[in-house]
């Protein structure tokens, strides 16, 4: 079975051909992957809208981040099992309330370790690895 025909405005007929010089190209070609569009498209949207916005997402291998993410977890799974046994009717003694401060504690030093690595990476990551 074949391909239905576009309707005849929606067919692209006409035909533009525009020399880059590597760079250009490379330059063209990356924006089009950032905004997830095929070239065609972006050029296409670049010429008539003027305008494409792309998303750039920016990656850090980190270590020191990994690890902080590992202990986020284990924490929120800790509170998780902590809201589970109040959820289930259980009574708060001196004991359960020490281990939820200490928790909070735990998190709010993450926080300000994560909040200080943040301000200390600009430009290679490399650099900042001990």
């Amino acid at each position: 079975m074949t391909r239905p025909k576009k309707e005849k405005e929606m067919s692209r007929n006409q035909r533009i051909t525009v020399r880059f010089t590597d760079t250009e190209f490379a330059i063209i070609e990356n924006a089009a992957k950032q905004a997830n569009l095929s070239l065609a498209a972006y050029v296409r949207t670049q010429t008539l809208k003027g305008n494409v916005h792309t998303k750039i997402e920016i990656v850090a291998d980190v270590p020191e981040i990994k690890s902080l993410l590992a202990e986020f977890g284990k924490i929120g799974s800790n509170l998780n099992q902590i809201a589970k046994y109040f959820n289930q009717g259980g009574i708060l003694s001196q004991e359960m309330r020490g281990e939820i401060n200490k928790r909070l504690r735990d998190l709010y030093e993450m926080k300000y370790k994560v909040m200080e690595m943040a301000g200390d990476f600009r430009g290679n990551t490399e650099t900042y690895r001990k």
